[in-house]
């Protein structure tokens, strides 16, 4: 009867710790304070950086550590800064001469790769001519470099006259998928990590960039503007004699590794990018402004491989946008103008993320 009677007030007492422990660390909305209540797939929303804007953070192999551009701090224009996943220790690992751009980490972490504009003039470029309207810049200084992760032994991967950027690195660690205006459109491309077989991928006429590989390397996806009118063709064609592309068009495609199989996914006839597949390669994460009335406001949104099933991520009202989610899936890292210090703060932000 003792030993009963203590084995069932031992089981009492551990009962009752574990309802405390539950209770203790039992999810608390209230204060979630960077999240909006209609964002049911985020919690524990946390901000890494405080200043500036800062767009484009990637993860490194090991996940200890983010890569991300800004001009933080004052800078004359984008540079490249590491930070580990906390927020802590950010370190420029560019040149600090040009403007820089799309960052990403190498297999194994012990190198970087980013695209910079330092070899063409150390000076920042001068900003787009917004007499045509809103419009991206393709500088044709542009080009790729691989570098350690510390910024040192720089080595230029691309020497081509014109744009080459938006480089990103396939789960597999085997290529390096990048945009370029080389051949007088800017298609995809991709090359070793070491810059040797660069290969071009995409041949329709329209911007392609913004590529991701998926977890297992098979697939790609990216955004893309394909115009169809005489007056998108010419419209189209102008901006890209001068280097310009106009980014209010644009659709999310996918395609297998080597360029075949090319799929449609989104037909909205707005700015929809920065897509991103979930590690199960079934659905993809972008960015768009599909519900903005004035086109200015941008939110995160998911849907499947094949096109269906549309739902709204983020509610912020401002924009969100470069999603990207850790391989096991339990966390989404984005850039968001949410809660900024300053007016057109953008900082990098990190979720768990709820199925």
């Amino acid at each position: 009867m003792k030993i009963t009677k203590i084995l069932y007030t031992a089981t009492a007492v551990a009962f009752f710790l574990l309802l405390s422990v539950s209770a203790q660390t039992e999810y608390n909305p209230a204060k979630d304070t960077l999240r909006f209540p209609q964002e049911k797939h985020l919690r524990n929303i946390r901000m890494l950086t405080l200043n500036g804007e800062n767009a484009e953070a990637y993860l490194s192999f090991d996940e200890k550590k983010l890569i991300f551009q800004t001009n933080r701090d004052k800078l004359p224009c984008d540079q490249i800064f590491t930070m580990n996943i906390d927020g802590s220790d950010k370190k420029m690992v560019s040149t600090g001469f040009g403007k820089t751009t799309c960052s990403y980490f190498l297999p194994g972490d012990t190198a970087i790769v980013y695209a910079s504009t330092h070899m063409g003039d150390k000076n920042c470029p001068a900003p787009p001519d917004m007499s045509r309207g809103y419009v991206w810049e393709l500088y044709k200084s542009f080009d790729i470099f691989l570098a350690k992760p510390d910024g040192s032994n720089i080595k230029r991967l691309t020497d081509t006259d014109g744009y080459d950027a938006e480089a990103t690195v396939s789960p597999m660690g085997n290529k390096i998928i990048f945009t370029s205006l080389r051949d007088g459109d800017p298609e995809l491309y991709t090359m070793n990590l070491d810059g040797t077989n660069q290969k071009r991928i995409t041949f329709e006429k329209g911007y392609d960039g913004g590529a991701f590989f998926s977890q297992d390397g098979k697939k790609i996806v990216f955004r893309a503007s394909r115009p169809v009118t005489k007056k998108e063709k010419e419209d189209y064609q102008d901006l890209v004699i001068n280097g310009y592309v106009r980014p209010t068009a644009l659709e999310i495609y996918t395609m297998n590794a080597d360029g075949t199989g090319m799929k449609k996914l989104t037909n909205y006839g707005k700015a929809s990018f920065a897509p991103f597949f979930f590690p199960d390669g079934k659905r993809i994460i972008f960015a768009s402004n599909i519900n903005s009335k004035t086109g200015r406001t941008f939110d995160l949104y998911m849907i499947n491989s094949d096109g269906t099933g549309l739902e709204q991520i983020t509610f912020s009202n401002t924009f969100d946008s470069f999603p990207i989610f850790s391989r096991d899936g339990k966390h989404l890292i984005f850039a968001s103008n949410r809660f900024g210090k300053h007016q057109h703060d953008t900082n990098i932000f990190i979720a768990d993320w709820v199925e």
